[in-house]
């Protein structure tokens, strides 16, 4: 019996013979979904981990986004007493003004509480804008084929999902239903907040 595998092994090697099937054929490539958005961190295999297309709340925490583009920088939200930085990950700048965003666009939205005075009131800096107190929160919009179906059609917003983050890192139960609500009247700009605020931003840092 070693003599024959010893046999085969040669023809093998010389390119005469063939790999008995079953054995040591490589394994074929998963089909259970899609791949993990660029940028993302793994989800702990010891949390449940999502089958297909994710959820609202079941994007994992992209932990490198610190590094990315800045999408806007120092949103000033007056009403809410609120500052945000808003990132982009690379596959995202691959949009042209006009154009949807492509599959495996993330971004990401920092919360930070304005600083207030004594009082209570805003504290505004020299040029009159708010000023960066606590990150209080960290929301992520992903984008990928074939997400969002599972929606309500009033409440769709392409192909867009939503989770959110506490300072730490750490997954957050939100009303997703007013992040999609508050998307929903951008259909015509991708469901993106600020799409043309952006572009007009790169095109003046482009001159």
């Amino acid at each position: 019996m070693r003599k024959s595998w010893l046999i085969m092994l040669f023809l093998i090697a010389t390119g005469l013979g063939t790999v008995p099937a079953g054995m040591g054929q490589p394994a074929a490539p998963s089909r259970g979904g899609p791949s993990p958005v660029p940028g993302m961190k793994r989800p702990d295999l010891h949390h449940s981990t999502p089958v297909g297309s994710p959820k609202d709340g079941e994007l994992p925490y992209p932990v490198d986004y610190k590094s990315w583009p800045r999408f806007l920088s120092e949103v000033q939200r007056p009403d809410i007493k609120q500052v945000r930085e808003l990132y982009i990950n690379p596959k995202g700048v691959k949009a042209s003004a006009g154009e949807e965003f492509p599959y495996g666009t993330v971004f990401v939205m920092e919360n930070y509480k304005a600083k207030e005075k004594s009082d209570g009131t805003p504290e505004m800096n020299a040029d009159g804008r708010l000023m960066k107190s606590e990150l209080s929160k960290i929301f992520v919009m992903a984008k990928g084929e074939g997400w969002g179906k599972d929606v309500p059609d009033n409440l769709k917003t392409g192909s867009w999902v939503y989770s959110a983050f506490g300072s730490d890192g750490k997954p957050l139960a939100e009303d997703f239903t007013k992040c999609r609500e508050c998307h929903i009247p951008m259909a015509q700009k991708d469901f993106v907040q600020r799409y043309d605020e952006y572009f007009e931003q790169r095109v003046q840092s482009h001159h």
